[in-house]
């Protein structure tokens, strides 16, 4: 269960605020051998791993038509939803379009930005214990308003060698039309690096375990964009004396359940919501499939208890939360204070699981504390973000003394030059 804690000294917060360990030294030599054994073998190598760690013998790694037919043996309600959610998602993330504006910043000097879309982007989704259909809502909407010419999905398969139906349908929904039946570590070679059969992408984006992360951090390294660093995921609740101890320990648990290395944490200035939640969070506990699953990130998390609202807010700017839950009866006023999250979910009718699905905003967000300087995915990441300048003669007579002066104070007089030798003609 929680550990409670009780006013902890400010000197003593970094410590509290641990995440669970996320060590790569035991995985990074298998990862990369993994990389390196894929860029010289590609797909053969691909074969290789798939029968290893998936126990699956494939010739073709891409969905064909056949298996795509199976999108539609899912239930009519899970249609439904599905088609919710991407239309949800598409409309928060249609708004992030911005029209190029250009500005003057003197007479003759234009200069504007302009956002394209990134040419090649490559989508994991992790399979696991879940089909995560709602992880490739929340890549692939974007990843099409935005335009990307390329979109490839890499997912491993389940135990029959197919893809879960509902992923399948909610590509077709979303207009993704190639998917591998790829995981792992070796999935992210594959599109970082390029094999026969699938094209190497510019940018790599999706959730997965620590070989996945290990992976995408080691491509990086070499030059292959990824979309943020990301581990185990958490959720944080601040809650006062009207929230709900059966609200509160249903988010708690709506986030443990994802995997024992996950982090929750309680952050009030009431005693009795600790009391109360921990009791919610036993009763709860115990009807859940994945009891083992979530029992075990309970052991990692923290009800903390705080002297008043203002310590913790405090609290919880320092955790950088990657979802924070604000249950409390001000709960707008507090919201605005929060300087450091992944995303936030204010007031006691507002669950983190509506973010995860259906809401609008994206659910793939930075976690172990890098949300103190990284955002969450948008349509932002997956655009380029050109500037332009267009200067007339007059323009770059205007600027020219502050360029050459500029310029040969910092010892460049070839960049002088290039602005002297126009305005000599």
């Amino acid at each position: 269960m929680m550990q409670a804690i009780q006013y902890p000294k400010k000197a003593d917060w970094n410590e509290l605020l641990k995440r669970p360990s996320q060590d790569f030294t035991t995985v990074k030599d298998i990862v990369k051998n993994i990389l390196n054994d894929v860029k010289q073998r590609g797909d053969e190598a691909l074969k290789d791993y798939t029968k290893q760690f998936d126990k699956i013998e494939l010739d073709n790694f891409l969905i064909d038509v056949e298996e795509w037919q199976t999108a539609n043996n899912i239930p009519e309600d899970l249609k439904t939803a599905i088609q919710l959610s991407i239309k949800n998602v598409s409309a928060f993330h249609a708004a992030q379009q911005q029209p190029v504006q250009k500005i003057e910043t003197m007479p003759g000097v234009v200069c504007w930005r302009k956002s394209v879309a990134i040419d090649k982007v490559g989508l994991y989704i992790p399979g696991g214990t879940a089909p995560l259909f709602s992880t490739l809502i929340m890549l692939g909407v974007p990843a099409t308003i935005a335009g990307c010419q390329e979109i490839i999905l890499c997912m491993p398969p389940q135990k029959n060698g197919l893809v879960h139906p509902a992923v399948l349908y909610a590509a077709q929904q979303i207009g993704i039309t190639k998917i591998y039946k790829i995981g792992g570590a070796q999935a992210i070679a594959a599109m970082a690096y390029g094999t026969k059969t699938i094209n190497k992408v510019y940018k790599i984006f999706g959730p997965g375990n620590q070989y996945i992360t290990c992976a995408k951090m080691l491509v990086n390294a070499e030059g292959i964009a990824i979309d943020m660093p990301a581990g185990p995921s958490e959720v944080a609740v601040i809650a006062d004396e009207t929230a709900d101890a059966n609200f509160v320990a249903a988010d708690l648990l709506s986030q443990a359940e994802h995997g024992k290395d996950s982090q929750v944490v309680l952050v009030t200035d009431k005693e009795v919501v600790i009391t109360k939640t921990l009791e919610a969070l036993k009763e709860q506990l115990e009807a859940l499939p994945r009891k083992d699953i979530a029992a075990g990130a309970l052991q990692n998390s923290k009800a903390i208890l705080a002297h008043d609202l203002n310590e913790a807010v405090e609290l919880m700017n320092e955790y950088a939360p990657e979802h924070l839950i604000v249950s409390c009866n001000n709960a707008e006023a507090i919201a605005t204070q929060i300087t450091n999250a992944g995303s936030v979910f204010i007031g006691h009718y507002s669950p983190e699981s509506v973010g995860d699905y259906a809401s609008g905003t994206n659910h793939t967000l930075p976690t172990n504390g890098f949300a103190k300087a990284y955002s969450g995915v948008s349509l932002d990441s997956f655009y380029k973000k050109i500037t332009f300048q267009q200067l007339t003669k007059q323009g770059l007579q205007n600027i020219s003394k502050a360029v050459t002066t500029l310029a040969e104070a910092e010892g460049l007089q070839a960049h002088a030059n290039a602005v002297m030798v126009r305005l000599k003609k």
